[in-house]
């Protein structure tokens, strides 16, 4: 059975940092793609940042340079370092990987940024 389990998110004050955590059971995790995905109020639910197998790593305009992606395979565990926040990353984050063509969801944690 494949389970992603996500760590709690927070409250944060603008231009502060955040790390969230995945912890992923059930598939072989090193051969495998894995994503940070959020959705705001009202939103679409986005890609945030990937990681490959490989360890290459793609992030969304938005967040190049202030988040970071990276991955533990003896662990099993990914990660999403978040600085330099600010309000309009205020979401929803969920840890996302596909196995078999289906596609297998954290249960989503909530990051607000705010003063």
């Amino acid at each position: 059975q494949v389970k992603l389990v996500g760590s709690s998110g927070g409250l944060v004050q603008p231009g502060g940092s955040l790390r969230l955590s995945c912890a992923v059971s059930g598939i072989n995790f090193r051969i495998y793609a894995v994503d940070w995905y959020r959705q705001a109020p009202g939103e679409q639910r986005v890609l945030v940042a990937r990681i490959t197998s490989s360890g290459s790593t793609d992030y969304a305009d938005s967040v190049k340079g202030r988040f970071t992606i990276s991955r533990d395979n003896v662990r099993t565990r990914m990660y999403l370092q978040m600085d330099q926040l600010k309000p309009e990353d205020t979401a929803v984050y969920y840890c996302h990987g596909k196995h078999g063509g289906t596609d297998f969801w954290g249960q989503g944690t909530q990051v607000t940024v705010s003063s």
